[in-house]
């Protein structure tokens, strides 16, 4: 039995042994542009988990690369947002650290984004991610996960501290990107309290 999901930028059908994301037409953009980013996207986000791979962070594999869309492996893990505890925490946090080392950024780094099968952590939907060296790129998508601790866990202080050591243990820049991660918080909390 088939499973359909509809995001902003891809719909994904699930079936038993895989999964297909085709990345749907934009009414709003002039036909020709339309597809050509919807292809360069498609290319790209098949490339950047292929290279996520090989950075030694667990992925689906991807079995075909069509137009506009990705047919890769189903897999059957439970979204680590159901199950985060300090243990899984700091291997995420390992993973990120090994993604940003690679100069890869995730784009949407969410606990919804990350399952866990056995005692891997796999990194899904890469829609958004892109390739970027830059401190505040690193920050940002960190601070996504931070939020995401912020808004659904009660012990978000704890996870975030695992994350944080997980995060150093892997990726040498791990300090400069947490502080610039306090200073992202920290612009967002000033411009609320000035609204």
């Amino acid at each position: 039995m088939a499973l359909e999901k509809r995001g902003a930028e891809a719909v994904v059908l699930i079936e038993d042994d895989k999964v297909v994301k085709t990345r749907v037409k934009k009414s709003y953009r002039i036909d020709e542009l339309d597809e050509r980013l919807r292809r360069e996207r498609t290319r790209a986000e098949a490339k950047i988990m292929s290279e996520a791979r090989k950075l030694g962070i667990p992925t689906p594999i991807i079995y075909d690369v069509g137009r506009f869309d990705l047919i890769m492996e189903t897999i059957t893990g439970v979204p680590l947002k159901d199950v985060i505890d300090e243990d899984s925490a700091r291997k995420a946090g390992v993973l990120v650290g090994k993604l940003h080392g690679g100069g890869i950024i995730h784009g949407d780094l969410t606990t919804s984004n990350m399952l866990v099968k056995g005692d891997m952590i796999y990194l899904i939907d890469f829609g958004l991610s892109f390739w970027d060296e830059m401190l505040e790129s690193r920050g940002v998508d960190v601070h996504v996960f931070y939020q995401t601790l912020i808004s659904s866990h009660k012990d978000h202080e704890k996870l975030m501290a695992a994350f944080a050591e997980g995060y150093r243990s892997s990726f040498k820049g791990a300090d400069e990107v947490l502080e610039r991660v306090k200073e992202i918080e920290y612009r967002g909390r000033y411009k609320t309290e000035a609204s």
